[in-house]
């Protein structure tokens, strides 16, 4: 078990190298200049004089890999190093917008089981009747819209029409609920096909004819019995699923102003703000490369075959 986890953890790490080289590269390469940016934060004139001065002190007149490594060599001293435009800590400015962002994530999560389990559950249960074509319909839906349309929907309806849910910002639940719902939506119509498909072929087992003919009542057959395996698939892609919810993040809180990570990102890539981008980068990359691990830990406690083919003990 533990050389699992520190095998994971290497990958990981070189991982996030890699990553953050990539970042690097494909940001040098993007039209734009930071210099500006920050001249213009200051409301310094723009002039070639000041603009060798702002490079000189940003270090951005030094050849790239030296750029590079230097910001390597404060990450691994655990400095980040400041924003171009407001001159704050980056580790800090990412600790400040950090909870916004899991909150929403986390909501997010439970909006799409909110959707997908009773709708990959009645599917499954009333297979080809009614309820299961219009969990299919739903499915199909959710997987057709973009997250930012219906997220303008959503705020057509409930914010413009009705008046019943707040249309941007953050600081209350009520806030909360228009964009977790977006990412929840589209998210789940994977969900719904995995838990149904998962489902359909653990009712067709042997050993669920068997806990039937000994007369335990269908419901909890089919919650206990034929739920667990079904679920497998499920905690697999949850881990996968983390990399596409904070990408969808960035959209839904840029479109509802929400105060997380993503809508942060957005400003900073605008403003060619390098330290924050990368500090992002770095600490979603981290972020996703844990739900992996425990997604893995999940199945792990989930499946004895898997720990068996690991070597591991129960």
């Amino acid at each position: 078990m533990f050389k699992h986890v520190g095998l994971r953890l290497l990958q990981l790490v070189l991982m996030l190298i890699v990553l953050s080289l990539v970042t690097f590269v494909l940001m040098k390469m993007a039209p734009g200049d930071p210099v500006l940016a920050v001249l213009k934060a200051d409301e310094r004139p723009v002039t070639e004089a000041n603009q060798q001065v702002v490079r000189q002190a940003l270090g951005l007149d030094k050849p790239l890999y030296q750029q590079y490594g230097s910001w390597l060599l404060q990450v691994a001293r655990f400095d980040m190093g400041r924003s171009y435009t407001t001159n704050q800590d980056v580790w800090q400015l990412l600790m400040e917008r950090l909870p916004a962002t899991v909150s929403l994530m986390f909501s997010s999560m439970l909006a799409l089981l909110v959707f997908a389990v009773p709708l990959g559950l009645l599917a499954a249960v009333y297979c080809g009747r009614s309820v299961d074509h219009a969990s299919r319909m739903i499915a199909l839906l959710g997987a057709s819209i973009p997250s930012f349309w219906l997220g303008l929907l959503l705020i057509y309806l409930f914010s413009y029409r009705l008046n019943w849910l707040p249309m941007m910002g953050g600081g209350s639940l009520y806030h909360l609920i228009l964009p977790s719902v977006t990412l929840g939506f589209v998210m789940a119509p994977e969900y719904i096909r995995l838990l149904r498909s998962g489902l359909l072929e653990g009712l067709s087992q042997e050993y669920i004819r068997a806990a039937r003919a000994r007369g335990i009542r269908e419901w909890r057959v089919t919650a206990i019995y034929a739920m667990r395996p079904a679920l497998l698939p499920i905690v697999s892609l949850l881990g996968v699923s983390m990399g596409a919810l904070i990408a969808g993040s960035v959209v839904t809180e840029t479109l509802f102003g929400w105060p997380g990570l993503g809508s942060m990102a957005m400003e900073a890539i605008t403003q060619r703000n390098y330290p924050v981008i990368q500090g992002y980068i770095l600490l979603t990359g981290l972020g996703i490369g844990l739900a992996n691990w425990l997604s893995d830990v999940g199945l792990l406690l989930l499946d004895p075959k898997i720990r068996h083919e690991k070597g591991m003990s129960a």
